[in-house]
């Protein structure tokens, strides 16, 4: 894989306790970022707390809090042990074994099986777009400019084309960016615009990035294709919504009408 910095925030440099001479603020933050994510799909864990790098009486609580939902012995200190446990929904997205007979295969499994995982954004010092999924898919970035819809589906592709051995900068630069990844279809004849698939559906197939346009030469949002139908699309998208919108906070499967919308479809073909 190319993309390896979600290695970085499976590890904490030691383990970090209330007024413990050893904590690290990013370290904390880790750890607080996670029960507050454990706190999203556990709405009765009682681990929802600030993240600010402390590790106060409230992140002691939290933990402790998050031990006892969890049937673990309670001494609210969280060790490498612990954050392992904490950070495994990370780990499971980024390196459950992935079937599939072929690379389109391997990109939809993969998708689904970080979707399965619930990756979602946090907010952190008043910015949005911040968190560990988020610095996972754009290589420790972060930050409300940030915008991370590409930095996925990169992120997906790579992990899926490693399982084959190949390099998916073979196929596009790495990049955060649509607008990048949008040219590089055209210079490489490899994006097909909306007016095109419109009449013939037949040009979009799963694995397939689509690339939402603002103007010819401006995109402004993207996602894997996991399966084409008359009118529609399925797909897997990250910074997204149930609206659909280009910075929302999660990687959702979605349905999109390509016939209203204009959907160009960046082709993997000469990746598989």
């Amino acid at each position: 894989m190319q993309k390896t910095f979600y290695q970085k925030e499976l590890l904490i440099k030691a383990t970090q306790q209330r007024n413990g001479a050893n904590n690290n603020k990013k370290d904390v933050e880790k750890i607080q970022s996670w029960l507050n994510l454990f706190a999203m799909q556990n709405p009765g864990s009682g681990t929802a707390t600030g993240i600010d790098g402390d590790f106060g009486p409230a992140t002691e609580k939290a933990v402790l809090n998050y031990q006892k939902f969890n049937g673990l012995p309670q001494n609210g200190t969280v060790d490498q042990n612990l954050f392992d446990k904490l950070a495994s929904p990370l780990k499971k997205a980024f390196e459950s074994p992935i079937s599939g007979n072929n690379l389109r295969e391997l990109i939809l499994n993969t998708a689904k099986n970080h979707l399965k995982n619930q990756p979602f954004e946090l907010v952190i010092n008043n910015q949005s777009n911040t968190g560990p999924w988020v610095r996972s898919y754009m290589d420790g970035h972060e930050g409300t400019e940030w915008f991370w819809c590409m930095g996925f589906v990169q992120a997906i592709i790579d992990q899926a084309a490693s399982v084959q051995g190949k390099n998916f900068k073979t196929l596009m630069p790495l990049t955060y960016s649509c607008d990048t990844v949008g040219t590089t279809g055209l210079q490489k004849n490899i994006l097909t615009r909306y007016q095109k698939t419109r009449t013939n559906p037949a040009l979009i197939k799963p694995g397939d990035i689509f690339l939402l346009q603002k103007t010819p030469n401006d995109w402004i949002h993207t996602g894997i294709v996991t399966a084409v139908h008359a009118d529609t699309i399925e797909t897997i998208e990250g910074n997204t919504n149930s609206g659909g919108s280009n910075n929302g906070n999660a990687v959702l499967d979605k349905i999109r009408n390509y016939k209203q919308s204009k959907l160009d479809f960046f082709s993997i073909e000469s990746l598989v």
